[in-house]
């Protein structure tokens, strides 16, 4: 009997925990960028983020202040540098803009080609290095494999692989050389299978789903509130996209492409894609659903890229040439957003009648993408952080202006 009572005692013990403040950063790896997040923790889950950026600041609005308008284009490169020509494209326009300038129509097509490409690339880094933050090595290898290949064109095309000032305000800087197109559609065509193969490594993987799916979850009313943007903003479930919704000036060049808006719209995807089904666990607006809307949204790219290569050939004129260095800017002022690959992104000018604008303004859709983060992750797992971040796909190029 005396055993029996003894075994049947419940110990009591009193177990406190303490909060701990972690930094994630400045060079965590998984941070993508020179970025500092303090964690608050109680045990393994995360109370408060608070992101410190600044760490890449270099003054890029007040240069583009003291440079010609023209001058300041290179200096674009260095926002997004994994989209340098999507950031180029944006300063040209929103200069022409101002101008009241329209190229030709090869021009336009040209840009769309590049911009294409450009978005192509940036989201193989996106898919890479999301599956390296959770420990898949092999698609960190062939997601930089591929996006090699599409350097290579934009190297024979303007001579750079990382800033490549090539789309210029009034045009671009020069014709693609020969047979230049027939071998962006052999890259292209050797592509295709791989994206498949990008499936089958990590949207299909059960550890990758385990990682992402259900984790990071934003509510399209919260990615509208923070002003997110892009594949984020359209992995909530909200269908826009400014190359349809854009101004005028932006949507016409994509007049008479037939492309899709990607967006799971009513947590469904549309019935007739040939790509992967979502896997049970994964919530819209989840980290899952931010990678797997920018795998589809390089499809959507592949085929405005060949379309573009098509109207490219039968459209008549020449390319237009860049402005002068000393193009003066009207008095007057002009904004414009376009969609590049992370997101809207937003040049603001004002014009004194000189060459040099009087103000510039640069709108990041990554440093929205950062402000969300303290809502994103409040009550994960410090584990489920780098997931959270790398799924938003941020550069601090473009943070830090």
């Amino acid at each position: 009997m005396q055993a029996d009572r003894v075994k049947s005692e419940v110990i009591e013990y009193d177990v406190r925990t303490d909060e701990m403040l972690i930094n994630m950063g400045p060079q965590h790896p998984s941070t993508h960028g020179v970025l500092r997040v303090v964690l608050r923790t109680d045990g393994e889950v995360v109370s408060e983020v608070t992101p410190h950026i600044g760490y890449l600041h270099r003054c890029a609005e007040k240069i583009a202040e003291k440079l010609a308008f023209r001058q300041y284009l290179p200096f674009t490169d260095r926002l997004d540098y994994l989209a340098s020509m999507n950031m180029n494209l944006g300063w040209a326009l929103t200069g022409e803009k101002l101008l009241g300038h329209r190229v030709s129509e090869k021009t336009r097509h040209l840009r769309v080609i590049i911009s294409e490409l450009n978005r192509i690339a940036s989201h193989l880094v996106a898919a890479g290095c999301m599956g390296l933050d959770l420990g898949s090595f092999t698609p960190f290898m062939w997601t930089f494999r591929e996006r090699e290949k599409i350097v290579n064109l934009f190297e024979e095309i303007c001579g750079a692989r990382l800033t490549y000032s090539y789309l210029w305000p009034g045009g671009v800087i020069d014709g693609p050389p020969d047979g230049w197109f027939d071998r962006c559609l052999a890259f292209l065509d050797q592509f295709e299978p791989v994206i498949d193969e990008l499936h089958a490594l990590l949207t299909n993987n059960a550890i990758f789903i385990k990682r992402s799916a259900g984790v990071g979850v934003l509510p399209p009313e919260m990615a509208i509130n923070y002003g997110c943007t892009g594949p984020v903003l359209r992995a909530s479930g909200v269908d826009w996209d400014l190359r349809r919704d854009g101004e005028s000036i932006y949507t016409e060049m994509y007049d008479g492409y037939t492309w899709r808006i990607i967006a799971p719209i009513d947590g469904r995807y549309p019935d007739d894609h040939p790509y992967p089904p979502l896997p049970y666990d994964a919530v819209v607006g989840d980290s899952w659903h931010r990678f797997y809307v920018r795998m589809l949204e390089v499809v959507q790219s592949m085929y405005l890229i060949r379309q573009g290569i098509e109207k490219y050939n039968a459209a008549d004129g020449e390319l237009d040439k860049p402005f002068e260095v000393k193009k003066k800017l009207p008095a007057g002022e002009a904004y414009l957003e376009t969609e590049a690959p992370k997101g809207q992104m937003g040049f603001g000018l004002v014009g004194d009648g000189t060459a040099t604008p009087w103000r510039a303004r640069i709108r990041s859709s990554s440093f929205f993408h950062v402000a969300v983060l303290g809502e994103l992750c409040r009550g994960v797992l410090i584990a489920d952080m780098p997931t959270i971040i790398a799924s938003m796909d941020i550069v601090l190029g473009e943070i830090d202006r």
